[in-house]
């Protein structure tokens, strides 16, 4: 296994703890089993499904939890009945747990869970502050707040 160490980058970097830290909880993540499988589809510009195979799994054996920009889905193995005899299992029934590196302002919109296949919406959602925003430009004397103005009124006159 190799391991990437990525001090050497990051000591002239003020304020990059976070890239350091999602690079790290990338690798320290990777599933060698890759159990259960997934896909990851872009179905928009800002949306996306997250569809997993959790066949055997009911909606009251999986849980869901999005914190801290990490998704986590983990599923409790269903209890077999007593008395069956297996000649042969394929069907894999065992406890998982996978996590997936969500960006900023990446939220879960719904799950849904049907023929044996997990299905998360997944969403952009940029808070308005965020967005980038036109600022007309005028020609002529620029436009003074009247905050500034007031500001500057004293001053004037004590000169």
């Amino acid at each position: 296994m190799n391991t990437l160490d990525f001090a050497p980058l990051l000591r002239t970097a003020i304020g990059f703890d976070r890239l350091a830290r999602t690079l790290e909880t990338a690798r320290a993540s990777q599933d060698p089993q890759g159990y259960p499988p997934y896909n990851i589809e872009r179905v928009g510009e800002d949306s996306y499904v997250l569809t997993m195979a959790v066949a055997g799994f009911g909606p009251n054996d999986l849980e869901i939890v999005a914190r801290d920009n990490v998704l986590t889905v983990s599923g409790r193995a269903p209890q077999t009945e007593e008395g069956r005899s297996y000649l042969h299992r394929g069907i894999a029934g065992r406890a998982f747990e996978r996590r997936f590196a969500l960006a900023d302002h990446i939220v879960v919109d719904g799950a849904n869970l049907e023929h044996g296949l997990l299905q998360l919406a997944l969403k952009r959602v940029v808070p308005e502050a965020l967005k980038p925003r036109r600022i007309p430009v005028q020609a002529g004397r620029p436009a003074i707040p009247a905050a500034v103005e007031q500001d500057q009124a004293p001053q004037a006159q004590a000169a």
